[in-house]
């Protein structure tokens, strides 16, 4: 069991990210909103302003070949997209606005082109043999997160860059987690899942992540090939560095930054931004180097939890992957199919295995 205070946990992971992200939002982007306000760039109207979605998003590791039923099991969120996202219920858009005055992003979205969202959701972790109703120190823990985030980006299209800070505030360790996970279960005679009362924070625990992305176009062939690079950093219940190289390819019309998977953290999504209806049909592929400095769902935070791993227990350099299809049509829905997946974090037992999951998104342009 892991009863470290959490600050002893995070403060080298927290050390390494905040470094990242000062030097990311101080300079670079300072430098960028300079420059590209230096172009008398139009003012920022276009196919990707003015225009609201939603989307529906549900990630199952039953939708992989195989069907498995462990580690990141499923992730349920509901995501808002447009002006309006900002006043929506519990909007965190003026907390995410102050932190970005404090790392002096203030202003940036004011060359730039636009875009808000907020999104409400939750996901879970089991371990492999959901049967055990005691706790099992060889696998890894039951784990549970219910949040809501916002996110805001600004597009820079004469430099081919983007960038997007998000914030996350949520609850661990709620029951309502495994009683959605069994209730589906029941529905179609699966296994239910007897141990969530070990979960990560049992009772519930509020939790926090704040990231911050740099995202840059490295190649673009029309009609329809394009390749970017993205930087990210995250402080909170996950707390890592990552570098991401991803690609789309096929009947291609919206920006490139429109989609952008790389962004993911589970069932926190990144979902399109709001562009003008187009038929689109490409597939999109990527991966992503990661340094994990801290993770709440192994390690759990304060409370004193049934299942943790130290920090000499877990691999803190992980590689993410991913692939996927999407399809837009001119009504403005879209649909979306994604496989998902990275090494193992873990170095002994059961729980040292490769995770993989995969996604359904269904999306509309509203107007």
């Amino acid at each position: 069991m892991n009863t470290n205070p959490l600050f002893e946990i995070l403060r080298p992971g927290l050390l390494l990210a905040l470094t990242v992200t000062s030097l990311l939002a101080s300079g670079t982007a300072r430098a960028e909103r300079d420059e590209y306000a230096g172009l008398n760039a139009p003012p920022a109207r276009s196919k990707v302003v003015d225009i609201s979605s939603w989307s529906i998003a549900f990630d199952n590791d039953i939708l992989v070949p195989g069907s498995r039923d462990q580690d990141y099991t499923y992730g349920i969120n509901f995501t808002y997209a447009g002006k309006p996202a900002e006043n929506q219920w519990a909007s965190l858009h003026d907390s995410l606005d102050w932190i970005n005055l404090k790392l002096d992003l203030e202003g940036f979205a004011g060359s730039g082109i636009a875009a808000s969202k907020i999104e409400y959701g939750m996901f879970g972790f089991t371990p492999e043999d959901i049967s055990l109703a005691s706790a099992n120190p060889d696998d890894r823990p039951y784990a549970s997160l219910i949040y809501v985030s916002s996110t805001r980006e600004s597009f820079y299209p004469a430099l081919d860059v983007s960038w997007q800070s998000s914030l996350t505030v949520g609850v661990l360790g709620l029951a309502l987690v495994g009683d959605v996970q069994n209730l589906v279960h029941s529905l179609y005679d699966g296994n239910r899942a007897r141990g969530w009362d070990n979960q990560i924070s049992n009772g519930g625990e509020p939790t926090a992540r704040y990231s911050l992305a740099r995202q840059a176009l490295l190649f673009k062939h029309d009609p329809g090939f394009e390749i970017k690079s993205t930087w990210q950093a995250s402080v909170g219940y996950i707390t890592e560095t990552s570098w991401s190289l991803g690609l789309r390819a096929g009947k291609i019309h919206t920006p490139w930054v429109s989609f952008n998977p790389e962004l993911t953290n589970y069932a926190e999504k990144s979902v399109p931004n709001s562009v003008a209806a187009v038929s689109e049909r490409y597939f999109w592929a990527g991966m992503s180097l990661k340094y994990r400095a801290y993770n709440a769902f192994l390690e759990g935070q304060f409370r004193a939890s049934a299942v943790t791993y130290e920090r000499d227990e877990i691999n803190r350099a992980i590689v993410e992957a991913w692939l996927g299809y999407t399809l837009v049509l001119s009504n403005g829905y879209s649909f979306t199919y994604s496989l998902r997946g990275h090494t193992s974090e873990l170095k002994r037992g059961a729980a040292d295995r490769n995770v993989i999951w995969g996604g359904i998104l269904i999306s509309r342009n509203i107007g």
